[in-house]
């Protein structure tokens, strides 16, 4: 990893450590619509098990538990996961749920073809760059099964924080201190290359609002 990308991917982790920390549950509790979509997906295809990648606190992971999936959340902020725990056990769904720090550079800790589903609600734009995010869809297309649903969710270049604020090259951008990569639609149609592209959903989250693509992409089966 170049000396810049260490160093940024370093300050995230503790922006979003000192996020997580001082705004418990900050996205609160509905799970996000991306969330609902992909439910709805994965269990059309007969999935049990899911993937969440970029888990956070948790509003999508437990909602993917109470919907009756068994779910191993993903996270590089030990505080997010635990607060994630502590509102699995108060909904009695820890059963259901196991958590795992990672850091979405590295490899994925599972088997091959090993999982039925994975959610990743923008966590590929955060601030990774090209051939990292690349890295990680490879990555989640080793671990899904012949037939496997993968749903992820990112900002995109018609965003209006786009160009704005501290630039980091390779379309990332630093606002408020979350850097972001944002999408050209050229690298979504890249990173479903080998795959069966289902959706590429415009949608719009929060106040701003953040434009996000919602895209879902399955293993052919062979």
């Amino acid at each position: 990893m170049a000396e810049h990308e260490q160093e940024l991917s370093e300050a995230q982790r503790e922006h979003w450590q000192r996020t997580y920390g001082e705004h418990p549950g900050m996205y609160g509790e509905e799970p996000s619509e991306a969330a609902v979509h992909a439910a709805a997906v994965f269990r059309t295809a007969g999935a049990r098990e899911v993937l969440e990648l970029g888990a956070g606190h948790g509003r999508d992971t437990l909602f993917f538990a109470r919907e009756g999936f068994s779910v191993l959340a993903a996270d590089f902020s030990a505080a997010g996961l635990e607060q994630l725990r502590r509102a699995a056990g108060a909904q009695g769904v820890s059963g259901r749920i196991m958590t795992v720090s990672h850091d979405a550079r590295e490899p994925l800790p599972l088997a091959d073809a090993s999982t039925d589903a994975v959610f990743a609600h923008m966590l590929l734009c955060m601030a990774l760059s090209t051939q990292e995010i690349r890295a990680l869809v490879a990555e989640v297309r080793r671990v899904l099964r012949p037939g496997g649903a993968f749903v992820y969710t990112v900002r995109h270049t018609g965003d209006a924080h786009y160009r704005d604020g501290i630039g980091h090259g390779d379309d990332i951008w630093e606002h408020g201190g979350f850097a972001v990569h944002f999408f050209p639609r050229e690298l979504v149609d890249d990173l479903a290359d080998g795959w069966d592209l289902r959706e590429v959903h415009a949608c719009e989250e929060g106040a701003l609002p953040r434009r996000l693509w919602r895209i879902t992409q399955t293993v052919p089966d062979r």
